[in-house]
């Protein structure tokens, strides 16, 4: 036990409740779309920072680093190539997504095709978001068990209090400030951290390149179609990611959005660059240990003084943090927006009402997700079973929402259907540990998509979003 890492840590935390409980006064926040899309209001700045600290949490700095610490450099890279391909993506479509000024993808869906596709979108949906935001538990759990004498269990426990707590607390408003200081915090710690390994503990980088070489080929060991398993999710997931278009859709216009998803193409590339080499470094200072550990075991003093491991840690655990509760809020805003809200769709709205069902919400979809992370043995393989089931079964129906006019309703339908039940038959057969379900599962949902769309005929009413009038105008 480290007192300086659980000072650095406190310190975190205790900075962590104060925001929260600031955006959680009635005057910051005393509507639903204060709650679930911070009253439209975010900067770029502050809308990069919340789209890189959700997007880069535990499944990067734990699971991502796990992969490059077992198959080297170029595999490590290339895993997370899917992020950099679609931040790219997000750019272009940035200002589009904040015009159209919806809460949730399910909506879109409606828009653009019928009520039973935000249904199943919705189901779709909270299926694979209570899974991601289920692993967030996990790592969060073992980082507090580096720095205090709890076990990962009871260290899962506490994170999934503070977790839930800032989600309820300031909903959108208080995760995306949180966010947005957790991403600088964590960039400063990992360059720092890499600097120390790097140019101290290993005097260079001449031994990174013998990681997963020994394997046999390029790719640590790996087949191409296995690598490409891998990569794929991150991809699929981003193009379709509702936190991602729920946080365009918050910023203050739609010049900061495109702003915004510039900064955050850049900070993905700063953020990811030192996880891989530190995890690849890691892989040459400790063989043997386990894979989940590789980043977050360079706070060790061994490699790293104690301020400057406490940061890391504590900047490890902000990443966590911030992606859990900002995946219990997007759950959130679907069971409230795209569920109960369509039981009675002629119920005047109430905005204190709906900002109170957010928040039990939270609380509900935490304890599910905490149920959920018993079933996985590692943060990896749970990432890869949620990448999964979101990207095949929401991405491709998002993407023809949105550029393909011959898309219809029942090809929507067919997509996400076969989707989702090619991934969860795949995981079930136990084959997904040879190949990832992504590559059965979203060929097979995006030939469901064009056969279904192809055989009917769409709406006479049905247009691309674009050609919607925004419900803002």
């Amino acid at each position: 036990m480290n007192i300086t890492h659980i000072v650095v840590l406190v310190i975190y935390v205790v900075l962590m409740l104060a925001v929260g409980a600031w955006f959680g006064r009635s005057k910051q926040t005393a509507s639903g779309e204060d709650f679930m899309l911070a009253g439209r209001s975010l900067p770029a700045p502050v809308l990069a920072g919340t789209m890189l600290a959700t997007f880069v949490g535990s499944g990067s700095i734990i699971g991502g680093a796990n992969f490059a610490y077992s198959y080297g450099v170029l595999p490590g890279f290339l895993f997370f190539s899917g992020t950099i391909i679609g931040t790219l993506v997000l750019i272009a479509i940035a200002k589009r997504v904040r015009g159209l000024a919806n809460y949730t993808i399910p909506e879109l869906f409606e828009q653009r095709f019928s009520r039973a596709t935000r249904l199943v979108a919705t189901i779709m949906m909270l299926v694979a978001f209570i899974g991601i935001a289920a692993y967030q538990f996990t790592g969060a759990g073992y980082i507090i068990s580096l720095i205090t004498p709890l076990d990962g269990t009871t260290g899962s426990i506490l994170a999934a209090v503070l977790i839930t707590f800032l989600a309820l607390a300031g909903g959108l408003k208080s995760v995306a400030w949180t966010d947005y200081i957790s991403a600088i915090m964590i960039v400063f710690a990992l360059w720092v951290t890499l600097f120390f390994v790097i140019g101290v503990d290993l005097g260079g980088v001449s031994e990174l390149g013998s990681v997963g070489s020994g394997q046999g080929g390029v790719f640590g060991g790996l087949s191409p179609i296995q690598m490409l398993g891998f990569a794929l999710p991150l991809l699929a997931l981003i193009l379709g990611d509702q936190n991602m278009y729920q946080r365009l859709s918050s910023a203050k216009d739609e010049k900061a959005a495109h702003k915004g998803a510039i900064l955050f193409f850049f900070g993905a590339i700063i953020m990811i660059v030192p996880i891989v080499l530190l995890a690849v470094s890691s892989a040459v200072l400790q063989p043997g240990i386990e894979p989940d550990m590789a980043v977050l075991s360079l706070s060790d003093a061994r490699f790293t003084p104690g301020a400057i491991g406490g940061a890391l840690l504590a900047g490890a655990f902000a990443l966590v943090v911030t992606t859990g509760s900002s995946y219990l809020l997007t759950c959130s805003l679907n069971i409230v927006h795209d569920l109960v809200g369509q039981v009675s769709p002629k119920t005047p709205q109430n905005p204190a009402r709906d900002m109170w069902l957010g928040r039990a919400a939270v609380l509900g979809v935490a304890v599910l997700a905490y149920v959920m992370v018993q079933f996985f043995p590692s943060v990896l393989a749970l990432q890869m079973y949620a990448y999964t089931m979101y990207g095949a079964t929401i991405t491709p129906v998002v993407l023809a929402a949105l550029f393909w006019k011959r898309a219809t309703a029942v090809g929507a339908l067919a997509a996400m259907l076969v989707g989702g039940v090619a991934t969860i038959g795949w995981e079930v057969s136990g084959r997904a540990a040879e190949v990832n379900s992504v590559i059965v599962s979203l060929p097979l949902a995006i030939i469901a998509l064009v056969v279904g769309s192809l055989l009917t005929r769409p709406k006479a009413d049905e247009a691309l979003p674009q050609d919607v009038k925004s419900p803002a105008a």
